[in-house]
């Protein structure tokens, strides 16, 4: 069904609720309109408007004869995903074939297992090129031992020998600052005689400004080595020692990767590649059979296919019965014309004496779309111009506010978009904000800015906002 069918279907379905909740209203309210304009007309003539203050019934009442429109609300409720289940078909297969493959790529260097051969689960059937992982393994271990080294260094802290040369180095200075202030002193004396030029002065308070700064400085390394090593410093060295194992611990997975184990118990069917061969991540390298136990195939598109696990366990329909069938293998091929892969289900044992090869089977899944949304009833929606639908949501009036007395609302339309449908209610997105008081039905029948009363209490979170 292309989307201008599904949207009129959905449009359809919206007046007819729309239409439905209007007559009901309609059968509710004429006859009290018939009394609410009696009772005007009659005020007009001769007896005045008496004022009384009531709740319910009456209010409702009151409102309709001065044209207020009584609706009832729903609070919005916002979600950042939805769920949507969709059914696949495929057929029962007699034997559990799998294609099985490397997770990542590299080239094959051994076939441990020849065609024809009976193995047990868990028994290496390949392997792949690992000298460049090992390779990076010493290299990390080597990082790992020069940091462990640095952090010991800096729980210890500086020797006696680093201290003493620090104060050494700051004695010198002093002395050396010391003479060059004496130094400049003399100079300005025969400079006030005319005995130098005011260039030689210059130089000399350089050289002192230079030999204090250096001097500065030694103290504050002196400082810093008597003082020891800094917490954060030692916190710093300890995170690239955790860093580094971390390393070591995602390269000894990869290398435990490189080697292809049998996922069941079976016959090796086929070598797909020959030894020698660079495969790719997924490439199927082993074919392996298991006989006597019946295996499900079912075409799912390639989306769908990446949520999916080897070794997960799902439940498929057949002949009206429920079976549990544990994913034995997902084909890298995708179908030139259905646009799928194939995933193969390893079925219960006790479906063998149950099933036949080529029937149907079909297995649901419930996929989780991460979209942000809110949920509102079917019939809180109108539809606007240009295909657009809209919903009211109802706002006290800031006259009423500031008035502090009974609040009055009036309704706003809010363009939204309509993402799922479900049942009796819509996912949308647009201006609509979360736990917004929305007119719940019979939105055909507003304006904007028409002043309602409410027929249900609004919620806490609408009259705090």
């Amino acid at each position: 069904m292309n989307s201008s069918s599904s949207n009129d279907k959905f449009v359809h379905r919206i007046r007819a609720l729309s239409a439905s909740a209007s007559l009901d209203r309609l059968r509710q309210i004429s006859p009290r309109w018939l009394i609410g304009l009696g009772l005007v007309g009659l005020s007009l003539i001769a007896v005045p408007i008496i004022q009384t203050r009531s709740t319910g019934t009456a209010n409702t009442e009151a409102a309709r004869s001065e044209g207020i429109l009584p609706i009832e609300t729903v609070t919005a409720q916002s979600v950042d995903a939805y769920e949507v289940s969709r059914a696949y078909t495929g057929e029962v297969a007699s034997l559990q074939a799998s294609e099985l493959g490397f997770e990542r790529s590299g080239q094959l260097t051994e076939l441990l297992i020849p065609e024809g051969t009976r193995i047990q689960a868990g028994e290496p059937l390949a392997r792949l090129d690992v000298r460049n992982l090992q390779t990076q393994r010493l290299q990390i271990e080597a990082e790992k031992a020069r940091a462990n080294a640095q952090l010991l260094e800096l729980e210890v802290g500086a020797r006696t020998e680093d201290i003493a040369a620090a104060r050494f180095a700051v004695q010198d200075l002093e002395q050396q600052t010391s003479l060059q202030e004496t130094q400049l002193a003399r100079r300005q004396i025969l400079y006030d005689r005319g005995a130098i030029s005011r260039e030689e002065l210059d130089e000399y308070r350089f050289g002192e400004g230079s030999l204090q700064a250096r001097l500065d400085q030694a103290r504050s390394n002196l400082q810093e080595l008597q003082n020891g090593t800094r917490p954060e410093q030692i916190s710093a060295q300890e995170a690239l020692v955790q860093q580094l194992d971390a390393r070591l611990a995602d390269l000894d997975v990869t290398i435990a990767k490189s080697t292809l184990n049998a996922p069941f118990s079976g016959t090796v069917a086929e070598h797909k590649v020959d030894t020698g061969t660079v495969v790719g991540s997924g490439q199927s390298v082993v074919r392996l059979v298991e006989n006597g136990r019946p295996e499900a195939r079912i075409g799912i598109p390639a989306d769908v296919v990446n949520s999916l696990n080897i070794g997960e366990e799902r439940t498929v329909e057949l002949n009206g019965e429920k079976y549990t069938g544990t994913i034995s293998a997902i084909l890298p091929e995708v179908d030139a014309q259905t646009r799928t892969q194939t995933v193969v289900l390893s079925l219960e044992s006790r479906a063998a004496a149950q099933v036949n090869p080529g029937q149907t089977v079909r297995l649901n899944l419930t996929e989780r779309i991460e979209t942000a949304g809110i949920w509102l009833p079917a019939e809180a929606l109108t539809q606007g111009i240009r295909g657009l639908w809209s919903a009211y949501v109802v706002v006290p009036t800031e006259e009423s506010i500031e008035a502090a007395g009974e609040v009055e609302y009036v309704v706003q339309p809010q363009s939204v978009e309509v993402i799922h449908e479900e049942g009796d209610r819509v996912l949308v997105t647009g201006t609509i904000r979360a736990n917004d008081e929305i007119v719940a039905s019979g939105a055909h029948r507003l304006v904007p800015g028409q002043q309602v009363s409410l027929t249900n209490s609004p919620s806490q979170a609408f009259i705090a906002d």
